[in-house]
């Protein structure tokens, strides 16, 4: 088991990057949370305002990105990126998987904006896979 060097100047760049889009995107779901009501017309001002959370979730997919291209050491980038790749597997198994049960049954649906959070667990799921495969 390999312990990741989180102090390295990749590590926090990264952090740099994701504390102030996480900040961005608390206030940004407060602000659509708090302006527009259930139900409400599409407008461009509720289009504006439901959009601004997703300017968070592009940024912190860039952050990850930039990630993998600022880290030096490829044997961290190998482990991102099989993180990454077990992210995506497990996000597009559970969407597809669960589409066809609301497909065939009366299952809740699964709201789109679900899929980043659910990759998110995954990767969760690829960092625990990396530590018991020794990696």
């Amino acid at each position: 088991m390999t312990c990741l060097p989180r102090s390295s100047p990749a590590y926090r760049r990264y952090t740099k990057r994701f504390i102030p889009l996480t900040v961005f995107y608390i206030a940004a779901i407060m602000l659509a949370s708090l302006f527009i009501p259930d139900d409400a017309a599409a407008s461009p001002a509720t289009i504006a305002l439901a959009l601004l959370p997703g300017l968070a979730v592009v940024g912190w997919i860039w952050a990850m990105g930039s990630l993998l291209v600022d880290l030096d050491d490829e044997y961290l980038r190998m482990l991102e990126v099989r993180k990454f790749l077990v992210a995506t597997g497990f996000a597009l198994a559970i969407a597809s998987v669960w589409g066809l049960l609301e497909l065939y049954t009366d299952v809740p649906k699964l709201p789109v904006f679900m899929i980043f959070p659910i990759w998110c667990l995954g990767l969760a799921v690829g960092q625990i896979w990396n530590r018991i495969s020794g990696a």
